[in-house]
């Protein structure tokens, strides 16, 4: 038996399969944990879902950004473009089952004692414990009778700093935020949007979120992240495991065993 987390898909669904081929993956005894976004990009969103939803008690994710606009977009918060290549899944007999089953997921999951795993990191001055806990109440809101309200709130950039009094839906927003579309930080506590680039090519001012010391996060776990596909798998911190290799991209798509604690790559294909 071995757990395995894989990197974003993104509608990747051969590629997806020749990754699982690669590993030898067993759907009887491994399981498999993706860090988010699931659909978005490439062109087989509803192949995707429709394996990963039948896989059942062996597979388990945390949201994504794209995750996320998909909800929108089926409540017709936000328009569909052309780009997301979600018209097949929409068009879905089942698409109710797979926004129901989307909207059950968590921002943030554990695996064993001490793998955190998360779409875009951790906040830096965030806990294991608190990261839980605050999924949980966007988990129960995305779950509640009024989950399109959050939805139709949690776009914008703005509040860009953590506080434990932050409430209603700027406390729901920061929450998405930091979880699904975290890369750069202006300082220790200030969020920043405003670059997706690789460290190297990022203005002297940002800093990215990884490289800011969490005093709150024990040494001996390790945080499993996708969402930076210009990171390539490489963040200098042997603790921060980077898993968006920019397969939609035309780059690899890549996925970690967490026993052996070793990453395993597939190359794009057409």
């Amino acid at each position: 038996m071995a757990d395995y987390v894989v990197g974003d898909i993104q509608g990747c669904f051969d590629g997806l399969q020749r990754l699982l081929q690669h590993i030898h993956f067993d759907p009887t005894s491994d399981t498999l944990t993706a860090v988010g976004d699931l659909v978005g990009r490439g062109p087989q969103s509803l192949q995707t879902l429709d394996y990963l939803i039948n896989l059942g008690e062996r597979f388990q994710t945390v949201l994504g950004n794209h995750d996320l606009h998909l909800l929108a977009v089926y409540c017709g918060i936000r328009k569909k473009k052309a780009s997301d290549k979600f018209d097949a899944l929409l068009a879905s007999p089942n698409i109710k089952r797979y926004i129901s089953w989307l909207r059950a997921k968590p921002l943030a999951l554990t695996l064993g004692d001490n793998v955190l795993v998360t779409h875009a990191g951790l906040y830096p001055s965030w806990s294991t414990a608190q990261a839980l806990a605050l999924s949980t109440e966007c988990q129960l809101a995305l779950q509640s009778a009024d989950w399109k309200t959050l939805l139709s709130h949690m776009y914008g950039d703005e509040p860009s700093r953590w506080q434990a009094d932050l409430a209603g839906n700027d406390r729901l927003r920061f929450i998405i935020n930091a979880f699904t579309r975290m890369r750069y930080m202006q300082d220790a506590e200030t969020l920043d949007f405003s670059c997706k680039e690789a460290p190297a090519l990022a203005p002297s001012s940002l800093t990215p979120w990884f490289k800011i010391s969490n005093k709150q996060l024990h040494p001996d776990t390790k945080l499993v992240f996708g969402h930076w596909a210009t990171l390539a798998g490489y963040t200098s911190n042997p603790q921060m495991i980077a898993l968006d290799t920019g397969y939609i991209w035309g780059q690899q798509m890549t996925c970690w065993q967490r026993q052996n604690q070793c990453k395993y790559t597939i190359d794009y294909q057409e």
